[in-house]
């Protein structure tokens, strides 16, 4: 039997011609709006139900992105398990950041999406002009999963602002907010098999917009009926969510997207 070093094992996988983030398929968006939706139920289970308040829990949720990010760079080839761990550590301390700045900043919704779209521009215009590419495809080097991660959590923590932002301040309501997230996403699907509209700008805009997605429908499952939501424990929805996320991942096909070059 012939057993290979680190390093042959680190060439077989360059080999491969695979990168460490998935393919992205009906089952990656699946996952990723799930994700989303255990990210605000989550979040404010450990901020509101624990009484840790927005700032302490923030820390908390920065350190645990910390360790997952951490994990995913450092590992040699596509895991499932630490992608998606790694997803569900940004939408949490997203959660928790954009309420902080919304509410305990006083910022407000308004403010807050602002800010976090000048954040996550300026994330993406780095990144492009470092490395020429911000296209999933083309992440296969600690550098470009450095920035993704990065554009990753400052879009998860727009989303939340953003969500809020629409079914508060705009008077939409969590369901009204489902609704419009959902068309905008029908409408981007249709452009991508539709339009010659580049399919990483289109990437990008359903992946930031399956956060405020997320973010609604998280608040109907857990707020007050008296604020129109469906006041579900955010333990027991948060549970519920984990457990159909680790179904999906059984039974969805999930492979590691192929590199550009």
């Amino acid at each position: 039997m012939i057993h290979m070093g680190r390093s042959e094992r680190w060439i077989n996988a360059e080999s491969t011609g695979l990168t460490k983030v998935p393919q992205v398929t009906l089952g990656f968006w699946i996952l990723k709006i799930t994700a989303t939706t255990l990210g605000e139920t989550g979040g404010d289970a450990v901020s509101m139900s624990m009484n840790l308040g927005y700032l302490y829990s923030s820390l908390i949720f920065l350190g645990v992105f910390a360790v997952f990010v951490t994990a995913q760079i450092s590992v040699k080839k596509f895991h499932p398990l630490v992608y998606w761990a790694t997803i569900i550590a940004t939408t949490t301390v997203g959660t928790t950041l954009a309420d902080f700045a919304d509410r305990s900043l006083g910022m407000g919704y308004a403010g807050g999406v602002g800010v976090l779209s000048l954040l996550l521009l300026a994330s993406i215009g780095l990144w492009y002009r470092c490395l020429g590419t911000i296209a999933v495809e083309s992440i296969h080097s600690p550098a470009s999963e450095r920035f993704y991660w990065v554009t990753i959590m400052f879009s998860q923590t727009l989303g939340t602002a953003l969500g809020d932002w629409t079914a508060d301040t705009a008077g939409l309501g969590y369901e009204g907010g489902a609704l419009i997230f959902s068309v905008l996403l029908g409408l981007i699907a249709f452009a991508h098999f539709r339009s010659a509209v580049s399919k990483t700008i289109l990437f990008w805009l359903a992946f930031i917009l399956t956060r405020p997605l997320g973010a609604v429908v998280g608040d109907l499952l857990d707020k007050p009926v008296t604020a129109g939501g469906l006041a579900l424990s955010r333990y027991s929805a948060s549970s519920v969510l984990l457990l159909f996320m680790g179904l999906c991942l059984l039974f969805l096909p999930q492979r590691a997207a192929t590199k550009s070059h």
